[in-house]
């Protein structure tokens, strides 16, 4: 069948094409309209030549199987898609404005708003491989800003849906994505492990953070393969005003073993959200490379690497990381359910050893009237709960990267834990719930509006005389 070619006026299935957007190597973007359709809508139509297109028709196919699985704010909606019978292409909602290259482009930017964007970013990721797909070509281009601030990926003819046959790797065996982004395990050809991207996050925030790409801009795949040896320079050794907390992030996720990097976007953007419980390590120190005699012993571990442990599936990993929120009522009266909490902890990690902890208490405040900042003693109250939440997570043996600790006030203890799991992407809460009463039957109880409302699962604990949840 005869292939269309677009062009400024065509009709193809409803669609008209305006204004041609963007010519790229790959694809061209225009401006279109369908009667059906109010939304602002572009169309992306693969560029294909008269020589080897393999890579961009099988691109563009990986492309039109994924992007209409997708949902949420952190992904364009698709409206329509064409076969190659005519003339391929994709239909989507218009996001407006730039990617985020052209923020890129004026790095190193403020600190205050690489965390900002840093977090924005992470976010839009994690939503993307709780949806089972790994991007595995994330760059300053492949993110766009909704007005509201969520941002948006896009460009999945290099993605790895974990429920979908991987068409590229079954057609082509040389390592594909942007060279200054990618990480060692995809230049040893493996395609499956989510932690990919988080190194390729970690590479853009380096970027923003400095105005130098870690890695240089290597355009054969000999300087990608270094990556597996030689270290970045310590972003703080070209930038000192960078803090250790943010370093110790960035190399973190620069770790050339996916088993040393954060084990899911979650757990990134909740370090870039609580700064003051990021556990420094030698990392956040640096501010010299590894030496000579440090890089000749990775290189010969590596030389002879075929890949890294990876895990089953996008899914398994997150299962795997989770955020775990530990509610716990400190009250003196609730000291046995505070140790049975504990212990159902101590138990959940043994099943998931790679969770992080954010344990959480709740002051609450008063609906009407001026907060009281200290108790009848003269002690603050917020340093008094604090102090006493630490000394309730002694028995969880986790690292202090992976157990945080927050104090939050509230005139609703519910809604404040509520609030605490949305912000911070928590994939499970344990919490203890108080007995019954007929006057807790008739108000509700905090646990109950926690189970109904949460925007995750939730554990609740209960003594073993009032019954197990």
């Amino acid at each position: 069948m005869h292939q269309i070619r677009p062009y400024q006026g065509l009709e193809i299935n409803g669609f008209i094409l305006g204004e041609k957007l963007h010519q790229g190597g790959f694809a061209t973007i225009w401006d279109v309209t369908h009667a059906l359709y109010r939304t602002p809508m572009v169309m992306k139509v693969p560029t294909i030549l008269d020589g080897y297109d393999g890579p961009t028709i099988v691109g563009f196919e990986v492309e039109q199987m994924i992007m209409p699985r997708l949902t949420g704010p952190h992904v364009p909606r698709v409206m329509g898609e064409g076969d190659f019978s005519q003339m391929a292409y994709i239909v989507t909602e218009r996001i407006p404005g730039p990617s985020l290259l052209s923020l890129f482009k004026t790095a190193p930017r403020p600190l205050s708003e690489v965390i900002e964007v840093s977090a924005r970013m992470a976010a839009a990721l994690h939503d993307l491989h709780r949806q089972h797909v790994i991007h595995l070509d994330l760059k300053p281009d492949n993110f766009l800003q909704r007005p509201t601030g969520e941002m948006v990926l896009i460009d999945f003819g290099l993605s790895r849906h974990d429920r979908l046959p991987d068409l590229l790797a079954e057609e082509f065996t040389i390592p594909m994505g942007t060279y200054p982004y990618i990480a060692p395990e995809q230049y040893l050809r493996q395609r499956g492990d989510l932690r990919s991207d988080l190194f390729a996050l970690g590479a853009m925030i380096y970027e923003l953070a400095t105005g130098v790409m870690p890695f240089g801009q290597p355009e054969k795949l000999a300087g990608v393969k270094k990556r597996l040896w030689r270290d970045p320079k310590p972003p703080r050794s070209l930038r000192p005003e960078i803090p250790e907390w943010l370093q110790e992030i960035i190399l973190r996720a620069l770790e050339v073993d996916p088993a040393r990097r954060y084990q899911s976007a979650a757990q990134m953007v909740f370090d870039l959200q609580h700064p003051l419980q990021v556990r420094l390590t030698d990392r956040a120190h640096k501010m010299t490379q590894d030496s000579a005699m440090v890089v000749f012993k990775r290189w010969r571990a590596m030389r002879k690497i075929k890949g890294f442990a990876a895990p089953k599936t996008t899914a398994s990993q997150i299962d795997r990381a989770p955020i775990l929120m530990a509610a716990v009522d400190l009250s003196p009266d609730m000291e046995p359910l505070a140790a049975q909490l504990l212990r159902s902890v101590q138990r959940m990690l043994v099943i998931q050893p790679d969770a992080r902890v954010a344990c959480v208490n709740v002051i609450k405040t008063a609906i009407l009237g001026i907060d009281q900042p200290v108790d009848d003693e003269g002690n603050n109250r917020h340093i008094m709960r604090l102090v006493a939440l630490k000394a309730w997570a002694e028995g969880i043996e986790l690292n202090d990267d992976r157990l945080t600790y927050s104090v939050l006030e509230g005139s609703d203890a519910a809604t404040a834990i509520i609030d605490y799991a949305e912000a911070n992407r928590v994939d499970h809460i344990m919490m203890g719930a108080r007995g019954s009463s007929s006057t807790r039957r008739f108000l509700g109880s905090v646990s109950a509006k926690v189970v109904a409302e949460a925007p995750c699962s939730v554990t609740v604990i209960r003594l073993r005389e009032t019954g197990a949840a």
